[in-house]
Formats: structure tokens, sequence, C-alpha cells
């Protein structure tokens, strides 16, 4: 992880760093308590067979699904359609966003 103390939450997006899935974006979906988190994508890993994953193999993002969140903490469950709603809406907003950024820095040209 980036941040060594930043611990994920529930309904957090992170992007996983080691393993087959490298570079790919999920959602925490639990927590376990041996430094372990449980993440789903809506797509390849499905809510109802999560990847345990290392924290130390991921990197938390800054960005927490609220959809997802209010979902789980109320109901215990979340619909693999509203995990691909987050990472999609987190693609979309924040990742777009930094590339557009990454763009303009250094040289500008002029036409």
């Amino acid at each position: 992880m980036s941040e060594a103390d930043s611990i994920p939450q529930v309904g957090q997006i992170v992007r996983i760093m080691q393993g087959r899935e490298i570079g790919q974006y999920a959602v925490v979906i639990n927590m376990v308590d041996n430094g372990y988190v449980m993440l789903a994508d809506g797509e390849k890993r499905k809510y109802d067979r999560p990847k345990k994953k290392n924290i130390n193999h991921i990197e938390v993002m800054d960005y927490i699904s609220p959809e997802v969140q209010n979902s789980l903490l109320e109901t215990g469950r979340v619909t693999n359609g509203k995990l691909r709603f987050a990472i999609a809406k987190f693609v979309n907003e924040v990742v777009t966003d930094l590339k557009k950024g990454d763009q303009h820095d250094g040289e500008r040209r002029c036409n």
C-alpha cells in the first residue's frame, strides 16, 4: 500500500497491486482480521465468491462508494450491479480526471 497506516473500509475502492488482477479496481466488501480483506468487482469476482486479498497487496483509493456501503450496512448484502456501478462511477469521475490532469503537466502546445 502507498500509505502504511491507511486501513481500507467497507465500500472503499481499491486497486490491486499484486497477483493476476494487477491494475484492476475492486470494492472492499468485508474485513478479515489478520490483515486481509474480501474484494469483489461484480463482474469477474461476484459478491457470492469474493477474493481474499492481503492489504499489503492493494492500494487504497480515497473514494468510498456510499451506495455499496449503505447496502452492506443495512442488509448485509450488495448486488453485483451496484459493485459494477460503483467501480464505473469511480473510474469515470476520478481516474479520467487524473489522466486529463496528467496531460496538462509539463509543456503546453499552442496552435
